[in-house]
């Protein structure tokens, strides 16, 4: 399916979701014949190409992300070829798509309520003020498959070097992603760019500000199909944590895109229509798919 260049145009709006500015569900976005495609070149990577973390493992396409920006390598073909066509149709994406994350998911796995990448910087430029404050730092695995850095009370978001929007393609088997907002994410940069002091007498304030940006945000999840196609940015990408339980069975009762999402011509024998359910009974491959703004090449051979 094409919808060249979405965000100039009405089409884009025909996919918009729930009531959040920018996030886009896109059923069938490629073929039965390209999602198999897909896996097969996924699969027919070396084992060497595959990393275990907790819940799942994954390939990283593009190079190495660090604070600097992106260590970049070529993307292969067969990525490219998806990746043009995920840039080309959403019109979301200032420069070609070059960095991607595979996940795989085996019917049970998920991933924690996690960050999407934003102010990382704000611990590593700021490390000695956290230490200060004696905040322990924990590793914090977040967001289809990327790494982060939490302190011990609320997560955070890293640096600048992704564009801030993201697109998720989905392949195999379906699974319903959660998103609840976290108002650390709203927070954790003020928190730092004005004196720790001067936000402590302004503790009342601040408590006010913090309950009216939550009713202002609820808890939502997506249903996500076999390839299908989700992006968001703004409100959903930056106020949001999102993440995949760790069961076979899934209620995807209360979806915001079920009417998008389940119908006749595409309900089958991992959906329950009458409980409104998803049994989960193959793997879940997803494709992350970002823009990361600074490059350093040819430090890699290909």
């Amino acid at each position: 399916m094409s919808h060249g260049g979405m965000e100039g145009n009405d089409i884009l709006g025909d996919f918009k979701i729930g009531s959040l500015p920018t996030l886009i569900y896109i059923p069938d976005f490629v073929t039965e014949s390209e999602q198999t495609a897909l896996l097969n070149k996924i699969y027919e990577a070396p084992v060497s190409k595959w990393k275990s973390v907790k819940n799942r493992r994954l390939q990283n396409w593009g190079g190495v992300v660090h604070e600097k920006g992106l260590v970049s390598q070529e993307l292969p073909s067969w990525l490219t070829k998806i990746t043009q066509k995920v840039h080309d149709d959403s019109g979301m994406f200032p420069l070609p798509i070059n960095h991607v994350l595979v996940n795989e998911y085996l019917p049970d796995q998920g991933i924690m309520l996690s960050a999407t990448p934003q102010h990382l910087h704000v611990l590593v430029l700021s490390s000695y003020w956290w230490r200060k404050d004696k905040h322990a730092l924990l590793p914090f695995d977040y967001g289809e498959g990327w790494s982060c850095i939490s302190c011990m009370e609320e997560p955070h978001q890293d640096g600048p070097a992704y564009f801030p929007v993201v697109a998720i393609l989905s392949l195999g088997s379906p699974v319903v992603m959660d998103f609840t907002p976290h108002l650390s994410l709203r927070f954790c940069t003020s928190t730092w760019t004005n004196n720790v002091k001067d936000r402590s007498s302004n503790k009342g304030a601040l408590d006010i500000e913090r309950v009216q940006w939550l009713d202002n945000h609820s808890p939502f999840s997506v249903l996500l199909m076999p390839r299908s196609l989700l992006i968001f940015k703004d409100k959903a990408y930056s106020d949001y944590l999102h993440g995949i339980k760790d069961v076979e069975v899934q209620s995807y009762n209360g979806v915001i895109n079920e009417v998008e999402a389940v119908n006749e011509q595409v309900l089958d024998h991992s959906l329950s229509k009458d409980v409104k359910s998803i049994q989960r009974t193959t793997n879940r491959v997803s494709l992350t798919c970002r823009s990361v703004l600074k490059v350093h090449k040819n430090l890699f051979k290909i």
